[in-house]
């Protein structure tokens, strides 16, 4: 079995006290020395792995969205051809993504798009998957997947924030009415 050598394993523990790091302090005012500290290590070695705070908050936003598509792809594998626009939404407000520290991440990470070029290509990505997922999802059971897949891109955002800024609850109640609008929509197109 190969070593896996001290690198991966700072890195991913910078990434992992990044995310904590946010979720207490709920701002990008953040160190590089309160991340490093976290993780247990010097800001000088953080630095060395990643560059400075905005490559470190990236890194940490490509973790979640990683970790998100863990989680779509596991609702995926449960589902029938009919069901996986369900699935991809069920995934959009699973439990992973509304811990504290999660969401306080993408609170940061959307302020971060604002000004950062690599943070808003990131978010980019991510938009333009969930859009060609959705699409796909929609395509055998719609005549306007594209429509249908924008207006639901559009709400599960909005409803994100929603219940990212909300109670502990409201992540259901926000996947609930999210499933509710897509039957609708589908409905509309048949």
């Amino acid at each position: 079995m190969p070593k896996l050598g001290m690198e991966p394993i700072r890195r991913d523990a910078i990434v992992k006290a990044t995310i904590a790091e946010l979720g207490v302090k709920k701002t990008l005012d953040v160190t590089v020395s309160q991340i490093a500290k976290r993780a247990g290590m010097s800001s000088a070695l953080a630095h060395h792995y990643f560059g400075g705070k905005e490559q470190i908050f990236l890194a940490a936003m490509r973790h979640i969205l990683t970790e998100f598509g863990d989680e779509v792809r596991a609702e995926l594998k449960t589902c029938t051809t009919e069901s996986r626009a369900h699935a991809i939404v069920r995934a959009c407000f699973a439990q992973s993504c509304f811990t504290p520290d999660v969401t306080t991440a993408w609170m940061t990470f959307y302020v971060l798009a604002q000004k950062n070029d690599d943070a808003l290509r990131l978010w980019q990505i991510y938009q333009s998957r969930l859009r060609s997922n959705l699409i796909y999802a929609l395509r055998p059971i719609v005549s306007d997947p594209v429509e249908l897949a924008e207006n639901m891109r559009a709400l599960i955002d909005g409803l994100y924030i929603q219940a990212a800024l909300g109670a502990p609850e409201v992540p259901e109640i926000a996947l609930n009415h999210a499933l509710r609008v897509l039957n609708t929509l589908i409905e509309a197109e048949k």
